[in-house]
C-alpha cells in the first residue's frame, strides 16, 4: 500500500515540477499544487493580467506542464486542437488574474471560481468555465459605477466588467509603483 502512496506523491510532483519549475525561475517564487490566484504577490498578479506576448508565453508554460504538453516553446507544434485548449484555458485563467487584480483594487465583491487551485483550474477546465460562468461578476456596491451596473443583465454585466481591465491594470501599477 505504500508503494502506491508513493508512485501517487511522485506523480503529483511531477507534476508539479512540470507546471510550477518555469514560475519558480520565472518569478522566483515558490509554486505548488496548492496554488491559487489569490497566492500570488501583487507583481505577479500585474505581470500576468497585462495582455501580450510575454504573458501568453508564461500561461503557456504553466498550462502545457500541467497537460503534459511539453514546454512553452513547444506551443506552435501542437496539433491545432491542443493549441485552441491551451488557448481557451490561458483566456479563462487570464480574466481569473484580471477578476483578482480589480477583487484587490476593491472593484470586486468577489471571483467567482477563486477557491480553485490553477491545477484544478487546468486539469478540469470545462467544468469549472462552466461554473463560473453561471455566476455574474459582482462588482461592488461602492464602484462609482455600480448604479449603472446593477441595471445590466448579467451578458452586459460580464462585458461591463471586462471593460474596467485597462483601467485597472493602471490604477494597479500606480498602486505598485506608489
Amino acid at each position: 500500500m505504500s508503494d502506491v502512496l508513493d508512485l501517487t506523491a511522485y506523480r503529483s510532483k511531477l507534476v508539479e515540477e512540470r507546471a510550477f519549475g518555469p514560475w519558480r525561475k520565472r518569478f522566483g517564487e515558490s509554486y505548488g499544487a496548492e496554488t491559487k490566484v489569490a497566492d500570488f504577490p501583487d507583481s505577479t498578479l500585474y505581470f500576468l493580467a497585462k495582455p501580450g506576448e510575454e504573458t501568453a508565453v508564461a500561461y503557456y508554460e504553466v498550462i502545457m506542464g500541467i497537460l503534459d504538453l511539453g514546454k512553452a516553446p513547444k506551443f506552435y507544434y501542437l496539433d491545432e486542437g491542443q493549441q485552441l485548449r491551451v488557448v481557451d484555458i490561458h483566456l479563462f485563467l487570464a480574466d481569473q488574474v484580471r477578476f483578482e487584480l480589480m477583487r484587490r483594487l476593491g472593484w470586486l465583491t468577489s471571483v467567482p471560481g477563486q477557491e480553485h487551485t490553477l491545477l484544478e483550474m487546468v486539469q478540469t477546465f470545462d467544468t469549472i468555465r462552466a461554473e463560473v460562468r453561471k455566476e455574474p461578476i459582482p462588482l461592488s456596491p461602492s464602484h462609482p459605477d455600480y448604479s449603472v451596473f446593477d441595471k445590466l443583465t448579467i451578458e452586459d454585466k460580464q462585458v461591463f466588467v471586462r471593460r474596467k481591465l485597462l483601467k485597472a491594470l493602471e490604477t494597479f501599477r500606480a498602486g505598485l509603483a506608489g
